[in-house]
Parts: structure tokens; C-alpha cells; sequence
């Protein structure tokens, strides 16, 4: 902000800076923080999606492995969301469990509202020559 106010100096018993004319700014910086530019995708999952992330998550709880939660899926002929068999190796098992929780740590991010930050204020005279 530029002010259109001056102000004579009269600090120096010198007559060039005493008749010195200057400008004064009040400086400072606001920082803020917004959510608003997030994606916004569908916030909830199928009732078939949170079942099955149910089922696994309890198989898991209860010290079963991904390869063997994987392995018991296939055996039931319980397919992924794709409509495909789970693989051998238990990483899709896993891929359920983190992005459920990704999912749920987002959707709390975008709920969250954030304060703005102000910086340190200061006044700064400026000599207008």
C-alpha cells in the first residue's frame, strides 16, 4: 500500500535533510493456506468395496499375510473391484488396506480449514528525491 501522505524530516540539524521529504509503506505478508483447489472425487466407497476392505482388513488383524489373504480370496472366487482374480504375490491385498487409508486421510484433509498467517509488520520510510 503506498501512502500519499509526506512527511518532513526533522531529525539532522542539516536544512537539506531537515526539508528532506519522505514516503512511508506499512510492509507486510499474509500467507494462506486453502483446500479448495483439491480434486473432489466420490467420497465414499461402494457398500461392495467397504465389505471386501472389511473382510481384509480383519483377516489382516487377526496376523493373517497378504500372500494367504490373497490365496483365501482366490479360493472363494472373490474377485477384485475389476472383476479379476487377486495376484499371487499379496500386493493388491495391500493396495486395499493403503488406499483405504489414503482415501480416508484425504477426505479429512479437504475438510480441514486453515487460518491465514500474518508476518511481522513494519513501517519503511523511503526518501523521495
Amino acid at each position: 500500500m503506498i501512502s500519499t501522505d509526506e512527511i518532513t524530516s526533522v531529525v539532522s540539524s542539516t536544512d537539506e535533510i531537515k526539508n528532506s521529504k519522505f514516503s512511508h509503506y506499512l510492509c507486510f505478508r499474509v500467507s494462506v493456506k486453502t483446500n479448495q483447489f483439491v480434486y473432489k472425487q466420490n467420497e465414499k466407497y461402494t457398500p461392495e468395496q467397504e465389505e471386501l476392505h472389511q473382510y481384509i482388513k480383519s483377516l489382516h488383524d487377526n496376523g493373517m499375510s497378504y500372500r494367504r489373504i490373497t490365496k483365501l480370496l482366490n479360493e472363494k472366487g472373490i474377485t477384485t473391484h475389476t472383476g479379476k482374480e487377486w495376484g499371487v504375490t499379496g500386493n493388491s491385498v495391500y493396495s486395499v488396506l493403503k488406499r483405504h487409508k489414503e482415501k480416508e486421510n484425504r477426505l479429512e484433509d479437504m475438510q480441514r480449514e486453515y487460518e491465514p498467517e500474518w508476518g511481522r509488520m513494519k513501517v519503511i520510510w523511503k526518501r523521495n528525491y
